[in-house]
């Protein structure tokens, strides 16, 4: 079976995949990304591409700028995918953890990548405004994990995998959680994320509450692709308000990464294309490793047919997929 006849799917990675510099080979090397970073610029009225590729004041680490870089990021290396291929890949579904959501969004045509930006610009800037507290990734499954949580005033923040789940809370309370994790499960970790607050938790009530507003005012076209929803774990009814409220509901529950990562299997999905981010200790895009590989392949390990997964997050990785959409 070749690639073009698999069922794929376009996946986006969430806040925790940037770093500095992002962008800056892109914007190098094409045509396509260089506009996408202008319309960026233009919707936002700062330089995209400065803050992405340069950051002299250091701000891609904050929540309101975080977003919007990765939204243009992701979008920049599917555009630039589109113009490389000269038979691209035709997708049936979309997901994104987190931030993620809404570039699968734009990918399905439900959000146009002006709107988006707006969205994520707003929700980054609320997130930061109202958010408190810390997260966590504890290599615990959710049955062990819940009651820990519950037991030091924190919340479900994310299952990403059967076995790690994340959690947020104030910081006495993440200390006072990671302590007894230590004294009683001692082969356990509990791993401390850079964050601005306990994202995905009670703590991001009041955020949700004033981004109804944004919410409200977009306009959503009828999506061309199945969308993953990280609240329902499911994919979205093909309805504005559904998608609406569901994106409300996010910023203050769990992101079921595992959820959705199951339901693609069970949909059959059999090729997983990651767009845009990167992690690891290296410093240019060239030497950054997908965000959400590991997480994929560990999760379809067993799955029979095992799905086949393919990075297009920098100039090279975009070209080698380009060259196999053939």
């Amino acid at each position: 079976m070749s690639d073009n006849e698999k069922r794929v799917i376009f996946i986006f990675p969430g806040q925790g995949s940037q770093y500095p510099g992002m962008g800056s080979d892109l914007n190098s090397d094409f045509e396509a990304a260089r506009r996408t970073y202008e319309e960026a610029s233009d919707v936002l009225g700062y330089d995209m591409t400065k803050l992405s590729c340069n950051d002299p004041e250091n701000r891609i680490n904050l929540t309101r700028y975080t977003q919007p870089v990765l939204l243009t990021h992701q979008i920049a290396c599917l555009n630039v995918y589109h113009k490389l291929a000269d038979n691209p890949l035709k997708p049936i579904a979309a997901g994104g953890h987190s931030l993620g959501e809404y570039s699968a969004l734009v990918a399905a045509g439900v959000l146009s990548f002006a709107d988006a930006l707006r969205l994520v610009a707003k929700r980054g800037e609320l997130m930061g405004t109202y958010g408190k507290g810390e997260m966590a990734a504890l290599t615990l499954d959710l049955e062990t994990a819940r009651p820990l949580a519950d037991k030091h005033f924190c919340g479900i923040a994310g299952l990403n995998l059967p076995d790690q789940t994340v959690v947020g809370g104030a910081t006495a309370d993440l200390d006072a959680l990671s302590a007894e994790m230590a004294e009683t499960m001692p082969k356990k970790r509990a791993i401390r994320l850079k964050t601005e607050g306990a994202f995905h938790t009670y703590y991001m009530v009041e955020a949700a509450l004033r981004f109804r507003e944004a919410l409200d005012q977009v306009e959503m076209a009828d999506a061309s692709l199945k969308v993953l929803s990280n609240y329902t774990g499911g994919f979205h009814e093909n309805n504005a308000a559904t998608i609406k409220s569901r994106l409300f509901f996010q910023l203050f529950h769990p992101v079921n990464w595992v959820g959705c990562l199951q339901s693609a299997v069970d949909d059959k999905i059999d090729l997983f294309v990651e767009f845009g981010g990167g992690i690891g200790d290296g410093d240019g895009p060239a030497e950054k490793r997908p965000n959400l590989e590991g997480m994929i392949k560990k999760f379809t390990r067993r799955a029979d047919p095992k799905p086949e997964y393919i990075p297009a997050i920098n100039s090279a990785t975009i070209r080698a997929a380009a060259g196999m959409s053939g």
